[in-house]
């Protein structure tokens, strides 16, 4: 069972069709932690935190969320895949715009239920969150 393979899929945002592009499907053996190492070995990366201060994205190993920068003629792609316990969903965005809405839509889904720490002063929907909790964490290493 593999947990990549190459598909034709449709832009969420643009709805554009773009073949050949790494897709991460469902992957029932193992658990999260080998997934994690599987998806790795095809350019895809967990985010391990969302939003300023990096509040948990998911709840390891149980339930992720991947991404992947990748490209073609046209110009960049980007993938969100998420992960539960073996089912994966698999979204690609022409713009990061898209992907990192896409991204906080889904680290509000986890904070909103208590499924992962994030921000004690969430909005009632994703789309009013303040704009620091819908950006990558950049926190820098102490010196």
């Amino acid at each position: 069972m593999n947990a990549v393979i190459k598909m034709t899929v449709t832009t969420k945002d643009t709805e554009e069709t773009i073949h050949d592009v790494p897709v991460l499907v469902d992957y029932h053996m193992n658990d999260g932690y080998d997934w994690m190492d599987v998806i790795g070995e095809h350019g895809w990366a967990v985010i391990p935190s969302w939003g300023c201060d990096g509040w948990d994205l998911g709840q390891w190993p149980y339930v992720m969320v991947a991404g992947i920068r990748t490209a073609d003629e046209i110009g960049n792609l980007f993938g969100m895949a998420t992960y539960c316990e073996g089912d994966v969903r698999t979204t690609f965005y022409r713009t990061k715009a898209a992907f990192w809405t896409a991204i906080s839509e889904q680290a509000f889904f986890h904070w909103k239920n208590g499924q992962a720490q994030g921000p004690d002063d969430l909005p009632e929907a994703a789309a009013e969150m303040p704009s620091r909790y819908r950006i990558p964490c950049n926190l820098s290493a102490a010196a």
